[in-house]
């Protein structure tokens, strides 16, 4: 991508106070900021856990799901031992997320050992809207040395071992150096309540981005739509929920129509059919521009990454959808690290090898009852 800088998808500011008297912190990329990517469950569990399990100091966790099954128990026990250690752990869990999934003995057995537990904006009569906006992050931070970030939830689907064949395909990293503090600062901030806080950067190479601001309450649409407009080779997305906004979809035509290769990764089976419904309604507008939408077919698709001209990456919490740009608290890597670019590439064109371009005509006689559905799903977007 041409003249590429980080600074150009968004104005760096600073804020008079930080949370608990934290100095500013720079955020830049050094040898110590080193990637290393996760797409099956079991390998990335295996990290968190053995990181939780040499914390010398503090965890800090959350997760928009946090399951009361197998895997959530490894968790919930190797977390607990940590606090009876003496050791600060701390965990903030959605409270819509994890609705179904969570139970009242997770919670009581955390917090009888020692366990900081918060529940993101639980049900309130009182300010009933407020439970629309969810935590969507998915973040574990060791000691202030070490940062795991990506889509994966803790809970059974993600798992070989435990879900077998039909585990959920997804995507996380792990990260040290410069980085981590930011990401600790991130976490530090919105356990405190202020969730619109966001640090000074200085970047070139790799900073993390959520989506509300002081000065922009839609950060990560504005970032994505500048990059589309500076494309010049490829834009590769994958998303388990694609539903934009107008402004989005418009950059990604344009793309298109100057020559850009787009291609739309999306999953043939769902965990939520309305979002997919939904995401059917626009494909007609962005295939006749050139856009190429292809569908994951093993197993659910739950990834969210992009990658733009070899040199441009993201991988974080937020899907392409209306919910993730402007109702939910996500947290994204937005890096020009070259060496994460290409395996997230690589990763991509494997992924597509076990997927099924939709063909335009084939998709033009679907059938009226699908159409009415899309249209009626699309409709609804910003509740999906």
């Amino acid at each position: 991508m041409k003249n590429l800088e980080l600074t150009q998808y968004f104005n760096p500011f600073e804020e008079k106070n930080l949370p608990n008297g934290q100095e500013r912190n720079r955020s830049f990329e050094s040898p110590d900021n080193a990637f290393e990517l996760f797409t099956e469950g079991d390998d990335l569990y295996k990290a968190m856990l053995s990181s939780i399990a040499i914390a010398r100091r503090s965890v800090d966790l959350e997760s928009y799901i946090f399951a009361d099954d197998e895997i959530g128990w490894i968790f919930v026990e190797a977390l607990a031992e940590r606090a009876r250690m003496g050791i600060r752990v701390r965990v903030h869990i959605d409270a819509a997320g994890s609705l179904f999934w969570v139970s009242r003995s997770i919670e009581n057995f955390l917090k009888s050992n020692g366990v900081m537990l918060r529940w993101f904006h639980r049900w309130n009569w009182r300010q009933p809207w407020r439970y629309n906006h969810r935590n969507h992050r998915k973040v574990l931070i060791i000691d202030d040395e070490k940062a795991f970030l990506g889509g994966f939830n803790i809970h059974r689907e993600n798992s070989f071992n435990v879900y077998g064949e039909k585990r959920w395909r997804d995507t996380h990293l792990s990260f040290k150096g410069p980085l981590v503090h930011t990401a600790t600062q991130l976490f530090e901030a919105f356990w405190c309540g202020r969730r619109h806080w966001f640090p000074h950067i200085d970047a070139n190479h790799s900073i993390l981005v959520h989506n509300h601001t002081l000065t922009c309450r839609h950060r990560l649409r504005c970032i994505y739509s500048t990059a589309f407009a500076l494309a010049q080779k490829y834009i590769y997305i994958t998303t388990p929920y694609f539903v934009p906004d107008s402004h989005t979809l418009q950059k990604l035509r344009e793309a298109a129509k100057r020559g850009v290769d787009v291609r739309l990764l999306v999953p043939r089976n769902s965990d939520m059919p309305i979002a997919q419904w939904a995401a059917g309604n626009v494909y007609a507008g962005l295939m006749a521009t050139g856009v190429k939408i292809y569908e994951y077919l093993p197993r659910v698709l739950h990834a969210k990454t992009a990658v733009i001209d070899d040199t441009w990456s993201m991988v974080g919490t937020a899907n392409m959808d209306y919910r993730s740009f402007f109702i939910n608290y996500e947290l994204n890597l937005l890096t020009q690290d070259v060496d994460l670019s290409s395996r997230l590439k690589q990763q991509y064109l494997t992924d597509l090898e076990v997927s099924e371009l939709i063909i335009p005509e084939a998709w033009g006689g679907r059938t009226w009852k699908s159409r009415v559905l899309e249209r009626m799903a699309f409709i609804v977007k910003r509740w999906l």
